[in-house]
């Protein structure tokens, strides 16, 4: 999104090169020390740091390097608005928000035999893949609902778990770690995506669903609600399994549901665009460039 305007290399950490005049930092935590060196390097030039659902949900509550991470920048970005909440009032002053954007796709058919449901994240206890399992288990009676699973094995105890649930539950379904295409294509095939997780900064998965016409069921947790807006249809109280099959089954069995989360999500499509993230971004690096000359 830079790169047409500026010169932008892309490293894992900052290796001192002098030419830099910003840097953007992505996590507050695992950026630690780059961020430490740039400023120690650079006292004057732009620093941006970046905050993920880790940092402002977890690390920044208790982590010294994060926090110190928050007191080094000149701006701090997260990805949605109730985020700015989050960040303690002694740097409030320093956020930003920019949303994350993903280009629109088109809405594919869906087959009328069976609703399918697919969650999309990779298997660490951040993504509560139990809620989506243990919903799955209330549902084994209902053949005419799929619920498909996307995401790689992160922790072989919750690799474990994921068989279990497929040998219990001949309707889920889980695909392993796919080529990000691949998991694009069904996103767009399926009639809902499951977003079930504990802490999220703005899952791009979820940007994803609503730009590709396929709506959401998301945990009432603030990453989903900024993305979601606080009054859609379709949440649930984090990992409440019992609600969460509730809904599944109303999006079956209520002709009206699935086409009032559609017509909310589309309503939110246009804060995704990536004309809006590109122009918010720009916006940003100019600033910081030409308040420092």
């Amino acid at each position: 999104m830079l790169r047409g305007d500026y010169r932008v290399r892309l490293a894992a950490s900052w290796d001192g090169h002098a030419g830099d005049e910003l840097m953007i930092a992505l996590h507050a935590r695992r950026s630690a020390a780059s961020i430490a060196a740039w400023r120690a390097a650079h006292p004057a030039r732009p620093l941006v740091v970046v905050l993920t659902g880790t940092d402002l949900y977890a690390d920044i509550t208790h982590d010294v390097q994060a926090q110190t991470s928050l007191a080094l920048a000149d701006r701090l970005v997260v990805l949605q608005p109730l985020g700015r909440q989050t960040v303690p009032a002694r740097w409030r002053d320093k956020v930003e928000v920019i949303v994350q954007s993903s280009p629109a796709r088109r809405t594919l058919a869906k087959t009328g035999r069976h609703l399918r449901a697919l969650m999309v994240g990779h298997l660490r206890s951040e993504k509560s893949p139990k809620t989506y399992w243990a919903a799955a288990k209330r549902l084994r009676g209902r053949s005419d609902i799929r619920l498909d699973h996307v995401g790689g094995a992160l922790d072989p105890a919750l690799a474990d778990a994921a068989r279990a649930c497929m040998a219990a539950c001949p309707q889920y379904r889980w695909l392993g770690a796919l080529p990000h295409g691949q998991t694009l294509a069904r996103i767009q095939r399926a009639h809902l995506l499951v977003h079930p997780s504990r802490l999220e900064g703005g899952a791009h998965v979820v940007i994803e669903a609503v730009t590709s016409g396929t709506p959401v069921l998301a945990s009432r947790i603030d990453g989903n609600l900024g993305l979601l807006g606080e009054d859609y249809e379709g949440l649930f109280d984090w990992g409440d399994d019992a609600a969460l099959a509730t809904l599944l089954q109303r999006c079956r069995d209520e002709p009206d549901m699935l086409a009032r989360l559609q017509a909310q999500c589309a309503a939110r499509a246009p804060l995704f665009a990536p004309d809006r993230e590109r122009a918010a971004l720009h916006a940003l690096v100019h600033r910081m460039l030409e308040t420092r000359r």
